[in-house]
């Protein structure tokens, strides 16, 4: 999970959104094989949570907590093919932390 968001303040949707996006390129997205251009990298990784916003019935551009939890699941199970199991629960905990924190 990114080291520069602090779990202690208040969160608005958007701001779990765009952490979603952050901490998914970097958990997942950084390996990808597209190493050498970052913007391609941060695109894909955009376009899978847009899409899995899409599949849980969520708006990306105006998320709820339970679109949002919805989304952090399908990531979740997503990431199964490719990371470690431990790895996914601390960026999905993270998450979920920023989620209790949500206005």
């Amino acid at each position: 999970m990114n080291q520069n968001i602090d779990l202690n303040e208040v969160t608005t949707p958007l701001m779990v959104r765009d952490a979603i996006i952050k901490c998914f390129n970097e958990a997942h997205c950084a390996d990808a094989g597209v190493e050498g251009d970052k913007q391609l990298n941060e695109n894909y990784c955009r376009s899978i949570v847009e899409k899995a916003f899409k599949d849980v019935g969520g708006d990306f551009n105006k998320p709820t907590r339970v679109a949002i939890i919805g989304v952090l699941d399908k990531l979740a199970e997503f990431a199964k093919n490719f990371r470690d199991k431990s790895m996914i629960e601390k960026h999905y905990n993270g998450m979920i932390k920023m989620v209790k924190r949500m206005k």
